[in-house]
């Protein structure tokens, strides 16, 4: 995807390196297996409204039981070591996401201009092992993930890493994942994330995450719909990259990969097919009307 051009701008803040993450080394530990399994057994209740949607990926990249496609050479990669600490977009990783972040909130503020509404920006925050968010302590296992309590985006790019041993990596790959991330802070300027975990607070654990999985799927259609308004700038391969990423972060395919029976009433971001499909919708409409799927239940 061409972004080139795009002269990042917004609210966008790098901390810098932190710590008291969990440790990544070693493999297919106890502490990998935890990090991997625990977003699925606890859902919603992770605290921050809604979990990353690569968490469980930490066990699979770090326990070595997955097969690895090949990464397109023209995918940014992390360039973590010699970086300038706290310094924004000052790795290609880094430029890479905060172009996303800058057309993500530029092709919003139209959509909400549109539709009589007022669009309220985002953040964009990097940090790199360990960082502070308003849900609490950020680290890079738990992926990019959405605080709506300060309507922010937490991104350790190391995780363009994990996504390329995953699914193959490129550049829209990793451009849906941040896309679908901001697909959350939609949810909260509309009001649908609050609906949802006030729904949740009166539900069964299965049945709140059934209304997880509808959240995660939004995002995922709404991640489409800032492509398909981006289309012009789509290259060849780009929806193939997303295609794969969707399928490889599909709740059933990362609990086969871990020797478990997928469990239906565990998941909460979907299954493989659902998200490819939901990606799918909103790239095929550009209509973020087109990503309802909440009907029948508010």
């Amino acid at each position: 995807m061409r972004l080139d051009d795009i002269d990042p701008s917004g609210d966008i803040q790098d901390q810098g390196a932190g710590g008291g993450g969990f440790s990544m080394g070693g493999g297919g530990g106890l502490g990998s297996l935890l990090i991997g399994i625990l977003p699925l057994l606890l859902g919603r209740k992770m605290g921050c409204g809604t979990i990353a949607i690569l968490a469980i990926a930490a066990f699979f990249i770090f326990g070595g039981g997955m097969s690895f496609l090949t990464s397109p050479a023209s995918a940014p990669s992390e360039q973590t070591q010699g970086s300038e600490t706290g310094v924004k977009c000052d790795t290609e990783a880094e430029l890479y996401a905060c172009r996303v972040f800058t057309s993500s909130e530029s092709t919003w503020t139209q959509m909400f201009a549109n539709a009589g509404q007022r669009y309220q920006p985002a953040k964009l925050r990097f940090y790199q092992g360990g960082g502070q968010s308003g849900c609490g302590q950020a680290q890079s296992a738990m992926g990019p993930f959405y605080c709506p309590a300060d309507q922010g985006i937490y991104l350790d790019t190391s995780f363009f890493n994990q996504l390329k041993q995953m699914s193959g990596g490129g550049d829209f790959a990793y451009a849906y994942v941040i896309a679908h991330e901001m697909g959350h802070h939609i949810q909260n300027l509309t009001g649908v994330a609050d609906k949802v975990r006030a729904a949740q607070s009166r539900t069964s654990q299965a049945e709140g995450n059934g209304l997880q999985v509808r959240m995660e799927l939004q995002a995922d259609c709404y991640a489409g719909v800032w492509a398909a308004k981006n289309a012009a700038r789509m290259e060849a391969g780009d929806i193939e990259e997303g295609m794969r990423a969707a399928n490889a972060i599909g709740d059933d395919t990362l609990m086969q990969q871990s020797g478990q029976r997928a469990v239906e009433s565990m998941f909460t971001h979907g299954t493989s097919q659902q998200r490819m499909a939901a990606l799918q919708q909103g790239l095929k409409t550009g209509d973020p009307n087109s990503c309802n799927f909440f009907k029948g239940i508010f």
